[in-house]
């Protein structure tokens, strides 16, 4: 099959998968009553622009950091190409600055509904490539986010990362995974928000649950990570959004 390459810089007749458009804004407010607990938080301003790049059966309507400049389809399989030196983190240690430079592909979602979002991730992990990830990504805003990772760690080994954002990063390291794919999954029944993993999509592993107090409206996508070294190419497959979320929280089914 013909390659399809997803660029804004494209004419609109080449467009296969959509356009994007530049924001003017550098801020964009998000109101409502869950916002309370983040309300600083709930504004973001790092590089976007508007899209409509269909994947699996969600539309993602925002790009992140020329994330659509860097994205490849083919045979329902998406290849998110990203540049050295980019990372999602907000270094808790004093004096660190947020770095906010990885490319994201965005779909806005009811935070008032249950969801289930899932795909299949295979990074493209090299020996020196320390925190190249792949990841899928709940935003809110620049200080209030949450990423699921399948991530190389400093020791090489390849494990399934979360990493939750309010004001600043904690850093989760979880199990360590010998295959080179994994399938990750967020869901919310509105009130509880949990993070699994599984080898073969049929048992899953909870890695986190907690409160859902994020806004009414939040932000879910993909996003390609590599904080060390000069870029990768991670895979997506897979990729499904529900209006559903799980019955057990704790087995993740």
């Amino acid at each position: 099959m013909k390659k399809t390459v997803v660029c804004c810089a494209l004419l609109g007749g080449l467009l296969a998968l959509g356009g994007c458009k530049p924001k003017a804004e550098t801020g964009v407010a998000v109101a409502g009553e869950k916002a309370a607990a983040g309300a600083e938080s709930a504004v973001w301003t790092v590089q976007h622009a508007e899209c409509n790049i269909p994947f699996g059966n969600v539309t993602f309507t925002r790009a992140v950091n020329g994330a659509d400049r860097g994205v490849q389809v083919e045979d329902g399989v998406m290849d998110f190409r990203c540049g050295g030196q980019t990372d999602f983190f907000c270094d808790p240690a004093e004096g660190k600055q947020p770095v906010a430079t990885a490319p994201m592909l965005l779909a806005e979602v009811d935070n008032t509904k249950p969801f289930t979002f899932t795909a299949k991730v295979t990074p493209g992990f090299t020996p020196d490539g320390v925190y190249t990830a792949a990841d899928l990504f709940v935003f809110a805003g620049d200080r209030l986010w949450q990423k699921l990772a399948f991530e190389q760690d400093e020791r090489g080994n390849h494990r399934v990362v979360s990493v939750r954002t309010r004001g600043t990063s904690d850093d989760n390291n979880h199990d360590a995974i010998s295959q080179p794919w994994v399938y990750l999954k967020i869901s919310s029944d509105t009130h509880t928000f949990a993070c699994y993993y599984s080898l073969d999509k049929a048992k899953w592993q909870m890695v986190r649950l907690y409160k859902n107090e994020y806004p009414e409206t939040i932000w879910l996508g993909l996003c390609s990570q590599c904080p060390v070294g000069d870029g990768c190419v991670n895979k997506f497959e897979e990729v499904s959004l529900e209006p559903v979320s799980v019955a057990n929280f704790r087995l993740g089914v």
